[in-house]
């Protein structure tokens, strides 16, 4: 028994080392398999035929048909991209819904808010006069998501929003704006063009954009790419975008820019609904020329990529300067507090207090908005457009130019609290508020009478 049970042990011996061995030889075998795959250097240095060839016909096919997206080259467009956006019901829904929209915001701006606009005239003359064929570009900064078409609608009259045709095409970041199929429907509907946020200048909203110019079109951009992240304050970089828009064109089209301030007021950064009672100042400048670029592609044979920054960076420069004079402005209208002065003048003559002060506050107001109109340019005269809604009289329309809600409620709460107190009225009104006012003189005259009925 002895004996089996070892002849037994070591045949189990034997089995364990040959498992052993299979494996080291199979584990080497692997090792080696690995270590000896075939070479994809050569001891050159260079990659295997195969290999090379494929690789040699992959970068023929990149540079032929693909180019990279950091190569910078004239995409030419053709117009069977207008073919989906020109479609009969596209139209259809455009000739209803642009003329409407523009128009109700053409309302909002004149009506419930107040619009300076100095040099309109430059902007209609491009609308309207120019050549047939030549395209337009308008170019401005971007404050509020509602710039377009707020601002928009605010600097057309109403007869030419009523033309859905010759209206501006604009672009709109496909995360925003077309969402899902209820909001692409209606920003198509509005002449809206999608683009794609990190797709570059080479996407097809911006071929869209581009056969609208080849077509004679007006495309409205914002060249800063996104709202400005200070409120309005600075106008940021402009992006290489739109120089592709000028420059890929079949023709160079009419660049006009202009610069608003103001609608970071009438919608602030997180509001849901706009304000009301706010004053917007735009400014519109003289149409930029872009000729000795256009000239110098041809003479000094610059890249593509310089010629398009070039073309941002004046279109910067030239929004810039604007802004600064549009700021002048904005700070150059009379204050509020010189409002309520005028008004409590106002107020005192129409109790027979006659004061001669009243034309002379409304005079050195209307000074001040003329030496603002020779402070834009010393050279050439500008046009000083004040648009808003005509109220018949003078006392009114001077109320509706120069008064907002809040100093309208403390023009009423002074002549409320007229037979309380008759000195330094408008101090009284200063310091408890207009609400307030309303408040104390509710509780003292309605309640009190109210009370003594019951």
């Amino acid at each position: 028994m002895s004996v089996q049970r070892i002849e037994r042990g070591d045949m189990w011996k034997n089995k364990a080392r040959a498992l052993q061995l299979q494996l080291r030889d199979r584990f080497r075998v692997a090792v080696d398999k690995h270590r000896r795959r075939p070479a994809i250097f050569s001891q050159n240095g260079s990659f295997s035929s195969t290999v090379e060839r494929w690789l040699r016909l992959f970068r023929d096919f990149r540079r032929d048909s693909l180019p990279s997206t950091s190569t910078f080259y004239r995409k030419r467009v053709t117009k069977d991209l207008n073919a989906e956006e020109d479609c009969v019901i596209h139209r259809m829904l455009q000739a209803v819904a642009v003329p409407v929209i523009g128009n109700v915001c053409h309302i909002f701006m004149h009506g419930l808010n107040s619009v300076q606009v100095y040099g309109l005239e430059k902007l209609h003359d491009a609308l309207l006069h120019r050549p047939k064929n030549k395209s337009l570009i308008t170019v401005s900064n971007h404050v509020a998501s509602v710039d377009d078409p707020f601002v928009i609608a605010s600097l057309l009259p109403p007869s030419v929003l009523l033309d859905a045709q010759n209206l501006r095409w604009t672009l709109c970041a496909t995360d925003r704006c077309f969402k899902n199929p209820a909001t692409t429907a209606f920003f198509r509907s509005v002449k809206v063009l999608p683009v794609s946020r990190g797709d570059g200048i080479y996407q097809k909203g911006m071929d869209m954009a581009i056969a609208k110019l080849n077509s004679g079109g007006w495309v409205h951009i914002f060249p800063e790419g996104s709202r400005s992240r200070d409120g309005g304050k600075t106008v940021g970089s402009p992006k290489r975008g739109v120089g592709r828009l000028i420059l890929d064109a079949d023709n160079v089209p009419l660049v006009v820019p202009f610069v608003h301030t103001g609608m970071q007021d009438v919608m602030p950064i997180g509001a849901t609904f706009p304000r009301i009672g706010k004053t917007v100042t735009v400014l519109i400048g003289d149409p930029i020329e872009f000729d000795d670029l256009v000239d110098e592609e041809q003479t000094k044979h610059l890249s593509r990529g310089k010629l398009y920054d070039a073309v941002a960076s004046r279109i910067g420069h030239q929004l810039k300067k604007l802004k600064l004079q549009v700021d002048r402005l904005a700070l150059e209208q009379p204050s509020a507090e010189r409002v309520a002065d005028i008004l409590h003048q106002v107020d005192r003559e129409s109790l027979g207090l006659q004061n001669h002060l009243l034309n002379e506050d409304y005079s050195l107001a209307q000074e001040a908005l003329v030496q603002s109109k020779l402070d834009i340019s010393p050279t050439q005269e500008r046009s000083f457009f004040r648009m808003r809604l005509s109220y018949g009289d003078a006392f009114a329309s001077r109320m509706r130019g120069y008064m907002d809600p809040t100093e309208l409620m403390g023009f009423a709460a002074r002549g409320l609290f007229m037979n309380e107190r008759t000195t330094d009225i408008a101090a009284i009104v200063r310091e408890r508020g207009p609400l307030r006012a309303w408040k104390q003189y509710m509780e003292a005259n309605l309640l009190g009478k109210w009370n003594l009925l019951m």
